[in-house]
């Protein structure tokens, strides 16, 4: 039961989408640059690319969401936005702050 939350709440769509976003950006950075430009091999590029932008974006509009919802001041709306642009950010985001939340 504990999995569905995740599921059928905000904030734990949100801690999804930004584990999955948080994995892409580390993926494509860590490994499908290094591919890209070390041995010329765009493959991986091409493929997490496309993925890691809709997972972004998706982190982004759930991000919004989730502060309308949960009232947050923009000071904390602006520091998860953040979080998606430093490898490993979100998932200290989730850390420190997301999986504390109770849903209102």
């Amino acid at each position: 039961m504990m999995i569905l939350k995740f599921f059928t709440t905000k904030i734990g769509r949100l801690r999804i989408i930004g584990f999955l976003e948080g994995i892409s950006l580390i993926i494509l950075i860590f490994i499908a640059v290094p591919m890209k430009y070390g041995y010329n091999d765009e493959t991986l590029t091409k493929l997490m690319g496309p993925i890691h932008g809709a997972l972004f974006l998706l982190f982004l509009l759930n991000t919004f969401s989730a502060s309308i919802e949960q009232k947050w001041k923009a000071k904390t709306t602006v520091k998860l936005i953040a979080s998606c642009f430093i490898p490993f950010g979100t998932f200290y985001v989730d850390y420190k702050f997301l999986k504390n939340i109770v849903e209102k």
